[in-house]
């Protein structure tokens, strides 16, 4: 088995920052009428500004897979060119198109060479998926280096002209033409951009971080689906996909829109996250003393007070200069988000040799967690 480091980082936010009070020029109203939630949802997650990959005029100025590129170019130089590439593994939960795959459409723009390719799709944990599959391709000897990323290009989804048709009919329908809580809520906590590793099986001259382990875990086989897109929820749990709705209903119910059943979310998005790192550290024997940097992929500042308690129940007290978080400028860029948080951390000058970091990702898709642990060589 090989050792596997993280040799370099770089992440990729499209255009300029986008303020609270701009969100809306760039996603655009909802039936002409400013979103009553928007303000709540905002004064919760306390995000101040986030990058879309969209004009004012809600034009898209990059696909996906060209946010995803233009974070792996950054990874290129003199001692590793684009021919050196031997494995591209991407994660996503907005790809482009259904198929090909995200990962191909990335290769596709590279135009270097025949690499490996992966693509993992999912939510939040899909950029970590894409890492692990880079990390044990590695570790087996299978490949000497591997890119990894996680990038999103949500804004598009987003856009108030994606729920027209539904407000339209709700309005022939008599009701009062709001779309669902559960709809609206995600057009103020997403946001666009993309993040991208070297993974290679010996150290970089300059600071890298070796992967000492990855673990995942997935709630999927006791609780419901809480975020989800291309269907709907029935009333017992189950989600009708969009191939079982009509054309008509895909426009006039939003069967794409991305969805958030905000009542289980609460309920278990904490304890569980806080039952799988417990378990993940225990297999581990990692404790608290142990991590010198805790990076949490967290949705909101909402959630944050919460899981430093259910944290601090099981005797795993992270104390506040551990964690490291930069939630509040880039917003919650979904599969990315970990991967930005950790090119941060890597370019600030802050890490020392043999500091330990302990990476957490939680996914309320159907509540999966995946966690890895670095030193920093």
């Amino acid at each position: 088995m090989f050792d596997v480091y993280i040799t370099k980082a770089a992440k990729y936010l499209p255009n300029e920052a986008v303020s609270n009070d701009e969100m809306e020029t760039y996603l655009g109203l909802i039936n002409d009428t400013a979103s009553k939630a928007r303000r709540i949802i905002l004064r919760n997650n306390k995000i101040t500004s986030r990058y879309y990959a969209v004009d004012k005029n809600g034009e898209s100025t990059h696909t996906n897979a060209e946010l995803a590129k233009n974070a792996i170019v950054q990874l290129f130089d003199e001692n590793f060119t684009d021919q050196d590439l031997e494995v591209l593994s991407c994660g996503t939960s907005s790809p482009d198109i259904i198929a090909p795959s995200h990962a191909a459409m990335v290769h596709g723009l590279l135009k270097n060479k025949s690499v490996e390719l992966n693509s993992s799709m999912g939510i939040c944990c899909s950029g970590m998926n894409a890492l692990k599959y880079g990390f044990l391709s590695i570790k087996a000897g299978n490949s000497k280096n591997a890119i990894c990323t996680g990038s999103e290009k949500v804004s598009t989804w987003l856009s108030a002209q994606k729920y027209n048709n539904e407000v339209i009919n709700l309005k022939n329908l008599e009701a009062q033409p709001i779309i669902a809580f559960k709809k609206d809520f995600l057009r103020w906590m997403l946001s666009d951009g993309a993040g991208a590793f070297l993974l290679q099986n010996k150290p970089a001259s300059e600071i890298s971080l070796k992967i000492e382990w990855m673990e995942a875990y997935s709630y999927a086989f006791e609780l419901e689906a809480c975020m989800y897109a291309g269907g709907d929820k029935l009333e017992n749990g189950d989600i009708k996909p969009w191939s079982e709705f009509t054309p008509e209903q895909w426009l006039n119910e939003s069967v794409f829109a991305v969805k958030q059943d905000v009542k289980i979310l609460d309920e278990f998005i904490l304890p569980k996250g806080v039952e799988s790192m417990s378990d993940a550290m225990a297999k581990h024997n990692i404790k608290a003393e142990d991590v010198d940097y805790f990076l949490p992929h967290v949705s909101s500042y909402f959630f944050v007070e919460g899981l430093k308690k259910g944290l601090d129940e099981k005797g795993i007290v992270l104390t506040d200069e551990k964690w490291f978080m930069n939630l509040l400028r880039v917003g919650n860029v979904g599969s990315a988000s970990i991967y930005i948080a950790v090119e941060e951390l890597m370019n600030s000058g802050k890490l020392k040799k043999g500091d330990k970091i302990l990476l957490s990702v939680p996914e309320s898709g159907r509540f999966s967690f995946a966690y890895a642990y670095l030193t920093v060589y």
